[in-house]
C-alpha cells in the first residue's frame, strides 16, 4: 500500500453567472435607494444629528418629517420599475420623486398631523385619570395611521386602477385587510430606525434599501389583495364572465 498523503480538496463556491447578476442587481437597488432616501431627507438627518433631544422641537421636526412621504413614494416608484427591469437606471428614482412629490405630500400631510395629535394627547393624558384608558387607543391610532401612510405611498407608486382617486382609503382598507403584513412593515422600519440611530453611517449605507424592499413587496401584496375579485364579476384574465359564456351552459 502506498503511504502517500491524501490531500483534502478545499470546497469551492460555485455560483453561476445568473446568480451573480441577481446579487449585483439587488446591491445596486439597495445603494440607489439608500442614496436617494438620504439625499431627499438630508435636512431632517442633519437636524437629528445636531439636536440631542428632538422631541423638544415637535413643530420643527414635524415640518421636516413631511418630506419623508414623497421620498418613500419615490423609492417605491423606483422599486416598482425595478420589478419589471432589474437594471432600472438610478435616474428613475429622481424622476419618480418629481412625478409623485405633489400627490405624495398631499396625502402624507394628514398622516403626520394625525400622528402628531395622537402623540400630543398621549403626552398630555399620561398622568391623568383618562390616560390609562385612552393611551392604548391612541397608540393603536398612531400605528394604523403610520401603516396607512406607508401603504398610501406605495399605492401612489403602484398606480392600480382600483386605487386611483382614493389612495388613503384604499391604503387603510388594505392595511386592515392584511394587518399582519402591516405590522411586519412597522416592525421592520422600527428595527431599521434603531440600527441607524446606533450606527448612522453603516446603517444608512446598508439597512434602508433592504428594509424598504421588503416593505414594498408587502405593501404591493396588500394593494393587490384589495383588487376586485376575479370570481363572480371578473374572469381569470380580468374580463367579465357572463353566464352563457361558461362552458357547458345550457341553451
Amino acid at each position: 500500500m502506498s503511504g502517500a498523503p491524501v490531500t483534502a480538496r478545499r470546497p469551492r463556491l460555485n455560483v453561476g453567472y445568473g446568480s451573480w447578476d441577481l446579487i449585483w442587481s439587488f446591491v445596486h437597488r439597495v445603494l440607489v435607494v439608500n442614496l436617494g432616501l438620504a439625499a431627499a431627507n438630508l435636512p431632517l438627518l442633519v437636524a437629528l444629528y445636531v439636536a440631542h433631544q428632538p422631541w423638544r422641537y415637535p413643530v420643527f421636526f414635524g415640518l421636516l418629517s413631511l418630506g419623508i412621504g414623497p421620498s418613500l413614494a419615490a423609492v417605491f416608484g423606483y422599486l416598482r420599475r425595478a420589478d419589471d427591469d432589474e437594471r432600472a437606471p438610478a435616474a428613475e428614482l429622481p424622476r419618480a420623486y418629481r412625478r409623485l412629490f405633489g400627490r405624495a405630500l398631499l396625502r402624507w400631510t394628514p398622516c403626520v398631523l394625525l400622528i402628531a395629535m395622537a402623540a400630543t394627547d398621549v403626552a398630555v393624558l399620561r398622568d391623568s385619570a383618562w390616560g390609562l384608558a385612552l393611551a392604548p387607543l391612541l397608540v393603536v391610532a398612531v400605528l394604523v395611521t403610520a401603516g396607512s401612510g406607508i401603504v398610501a405611498m406605495a399605492t401612489l407608486a403602484y398606480d392600480a386602477p382600483h386605487t386611483r382617486g382614493r389612495p388613503l382609503l384604499a391604503a387603510a382598507y388594505a392595511l386592515l385587510r392584511r394587518w399582519p403584513l402591516g405590522l411586519m412593515n412597522l416592525g421592520l422600519l422600527a428595527v431599521a430606525l434603531v440600527i441607524v440611530n446606533q450606527a448612522p453611517l453603516l446603517g444608512l449605507a446598508v439597512v434602508p434599501g433592504c428594509v424598504l424592499s421588503v416593505v414594498w413587496h408587502n405593501s404591493r401584496a396588500m394593494i393587490e389583495s384589495t383588487a376586485p375579485a376575479a370570481a363572480g364579476a371578473d374572469g381569470p384574465d380580468g374580463a367579465a364572465t357572463r353566464p352563457d359564456d361558461r362552458a357547458g351552459t345550457r341553451r
